[in-house]
C-alpha cells in the first residue's frame, strides 16, 4: 500500500511556486532573498508555507486594485 498525499500541501518546493506563479526560477528566488516571499531551509532544500505563497498573491491583487 503506498502512502498518499493531502489533498493541499503545506508547505512547496521552488519548482510548485513557479508553476503556481507561472515565473522563472531566478524571479521566485528574488522573492525569497528579497523576503517578498517568507520561507525556510530544511536541509539544502529551500521551502515556502502555502500560506506564505496565499499571502504574496492577496498583496499582489490588493496592489493591483
Amino acid at each position: 500500500m503506498s502512502p498518499t498525499l493531502p489533498d493541499t500541501y503545506e508547505v512547496l518546493t521552488v519548482p510548485e511556486v513557479m508553476a503556481a506563479l507561472r515565473m522563472s526560477r531566478s524571479k521566485v528566488y528574488d522573492l525569497l532573498r528579497s523576503g517578498t516571499l517568507p520561507s525556510y531551509t530544511e536541509g539544502r532544500s529551500r521551502r515556502i508555507p502555502a500560506d506564505s505563497l496565499r499571502m504574496y498573491i492577496r498583496s499582489k491583487l490588493q496592489e493591483a486594485a
